[in-house]
């Protein structure tokens, strides 16, 4: 099952992303079986960082909950809110991702 996990930043946020980056990148380097997108949500401007959102792949919410209340920077406190929301793939059309990371 398809969840999509949005969440905004809180205070503190920089330092936070900053001090947790690392094992944040490594969390989701062993979880590379599940992981189907996730990426830093940016302001319009590309002047940093305001939340993150993922869409993860398993058996049940449980596991959702799992993952996210794993995640280090979740654990470190960096999210004011967290949303899990099952989902349906509905339209997959890779080809159509951006060339780079900050979609230019």
């Amino acid at each position: 099952m398809l969840f999509a996990i949005y969440q905004e930043d809180g205070p503190n946020a920089k330092e936070i992303r900053a001090r947790t980056r690392e094992t944040h990148l490594a969390y989701l380097d062993a979880h590379m079986d599940i992981l189907v997108l996730g990426g830093g949500l940016i302001t319009d401007d590309n002047s940093g960082y305001v939340g993150s959102l993922f869409i993860i792949n398993v058996p049940s919410r449980q596991a959702a909950e799992e993952f996210s209340a794993s995640e280090p920077y979740r654990k470190a406190g960096l999210f004011k809110t967290v949303k899990i929301s099952r989902m349906r793939r509905g339209q997959w059309n890779p080809a159509a991702a951006p060339a780079t990371v900050l979609g230019n």
